[in-house]
Parts: C-alpha cells; structure tokens; sequence
C-alpha cells in the first residue's frame, strides 16, 4: 500500500490544491475581464461563451508548482517540470495578447514556433546526453529497443511539437482536452511506475520521480477539469493546452515511450490529421472535407451536443490507452 500511496497521495494533494485555488482564479479573471473570445466561423452555439474567464491553465499551473515544491521533484521530475511550465509561459502569452487586443489570434505564428521549437530542442539535447535516457526507444511488443543515433533529436522535437500542438487542437469543447488527457497521463504514469519497479536501482529511482510528476500533473489537471465540465466556468486557454501537451511529451521522452503516444493520443492525432486535411482539401480543390476542423467540430456540427462528443473521446481514449498498456512488455 505504501508503495501506491507514493503516488496517489501527490495527486490528491495537487487536486486539493487546484480545486481551493480554482474560483480564486475564477473570480479573478472575471475581475480582470479575461474573457475568451470566441472565433466568428466556429459553431453557433460557442458565441454564448463569449467572454467567459480563460487563462484557465494557471490553475494546472499554480497547482503543480506548489505540489512540485511540497513533493520535492527532483532531476527527471524537475526537467519534466521545467518543460511543462515553459510551454505553459509560452501559452500564457499567447492567452494575454488575445485578451488585450480583443482578437482570437495572439502571438504571431512565427513567435509560436520559435518558442515551441526552443523548448523541444532544449529537451530533446537533454535526454539525448543524459544516460538513463540516451537514443534508444522501446518497440512495442517487445524487450527491444530502437537505437536512433544522430536522429534522435529531430525525432524527438518533432514527437514534442505534435504532442503539444494537439492537445492545444483537441482543445476546444467544454472539459474535452482536460479529461483525454488526464486518461492519457494517467496511462503513462501506471506504465513508468511499473518501469521503474523492473528497472535498475539508480533509474529506477529516476523513473519513481518522473512518475511522481505524473500524478502531479494528474491532480493538477483534474482539479481545473472540477470547473471545466459543462457548462464551464472557465477555460484552460493555450496555458494549459501547452503545458498539458509539454507534460505528456516530457514523460513520454524520459520514459522511451515515444511510439506508442500515437496510439494512447489517437483522438490527439485525429485533431491534427483532420487540420491538415482540411485545410490541403481547400488549398487544392477549394472543398472541405468536414464541416469544420479539428474533427470535435465536425461531430458538433452533425448535430451531437458538445458533451456527447466529449463522452465519446474519453471513452476512445481509455479503449485505446488499454491497448496502449497491452503494447509494453515490461
């Protein structure tokens, strides 16, 4: 029992941390009228959440630093962290220019890129030259591994940048990023505790540690989804979006479990892919392949309520991150 209070007792602990901060932030945003505004072609039905509180990922983020600083997360945990936050500054720019200019638009595309990539390849140096890490990832299905070399580091920046762009496109239903990914960080941190009981004493205590963050983050992101569920109260805006996504992309990292994030994160990949199609449909044959992308639009617009759409995500999810679990023969 000891061995599982370790990293349930964090999560909760987070969780009541978040959940007692949470309409502190709430009423704060309204105060300051950080308010979201809702894009002109987007469903109908969203313009009545014009102007509710956004910024919503400070709650994630307050939560986790303080349960980070109780819980002492150190070395994998600690970068982990660190990489999190930094995606999660990067979106928290972005959230403040869109509020103060009055425009769904932020930061420049270039501006998010140029951050984006700067925080990915900061990480992908770091596991590259850290020794528990190294260039080799774990194949599904297997007790191989696949030693990348010299491509390690584009892989990895690339593996950073779906992740937290996807979580930010998956972002757009009342409590749909937060509960897909809670089921997905959930998946990762059960697979890395059951890594680090089978892994040697020195990485597994690393691993113990990257896990620790994982209910961390867990806690964290459960407490904000408490007033994210519809109808919101608040949104989680690119803070938490970003830093979820910078979340889930360290822990996969740290872990070598690059390959199988496409599987737990399908519905995350379903949000790109649909992007891309769309938007190379309309570019080359001037058609929309849905009638609005990423594909939680779509299902919208087909006439399914927003919380159906999202019960239907979280239930994929789970589907697909048991076949995740399945994948690792640890």
């Amino acid at each position: 029992m000891e061995t599982f209070a370790q990293y349930i007792i964090p999560a909760i602990v987070t969780f009541a941390i978040g959940v007692i901060l949470g309409p502190f932030f709430i009423k704060l945003m309204k105060r300051l009228k950080f308010g979201q505004q809702v894009r002109d072609d987007g469903p109908q039905s969203h313009l009545a959440k014009q102007n509710t509180p956004t910024i919503g990922g400070i709650i994630i983020f307050a939560s986790v630093c303080v349960a980070a600083i109780i819980f002492g997360l150190k070395d994998m945990a600690l970068i982990a962290a660190l990489s999190a936050g930094a995606y999660g500054l990067v979106g928290f720019l972005d959230d403040f220019i869109k509020i103060v200019k009055k425009r769904s638009l932020g930061l420049r595309a270039y501006q998010k890129i140029i951050g984006q990539f700067g925080i990915a390849i900061l990480l992908a140096v770091y596991a590259y030259n850290n020794p528990y890490i190294g260039t080799e990832i774990i194949l599904p299905f297997t007790d191989a591994k696949w030693d990348l070399g010299l491509f390690y580091i584009p892989v990895a920046v690339f593996v950073v940048i779906a992740i937290v762009n996807a979580v930010n496109l998956t972002d757009g239903l009342d409590g749909l990023a937060s509960s897909v990914s809670s089921v997905i960080i959930l998946t990762f941190t059960v697979l890395i505790i059951a890594m680090s009981n089978a892994a040697d004493t020195e990485y597994a205590a690393q691993l113990n540690d990257l896990a620790k963050f994982g209910a961390v983050m867990l806690g964290g992101v459960l407490a904000f989804l408490r007033f994210n569920i519809y109808p919101a109260r608040i949104f989680m805006g690119d803070t938490g979006s970003l830093m979820i996504g910078g979340a889930i992309s360290a822990m996969v990292m740290f872990s070598r479990m690059m390959l199988l994030i496409p599987i737990a994160g399908g519905v995350l990949v379903a949000s790109c892919v649909s992007v891309i199609l769309q938007v190379g449909s309309y570019k080359l044959r001037k058609k929309r392949i849905f009638k609005m992308a990423p594909l939680h639009h779509h299902f919208e617009l087909k006439g399914n309520h927003e919380t159906k759409v999202t019960a239907m995500y979280v239930i994929v999810t789970v589907v697909l991150c048991l076949i995740t679990m399945l994948m690792v023969k640890i």
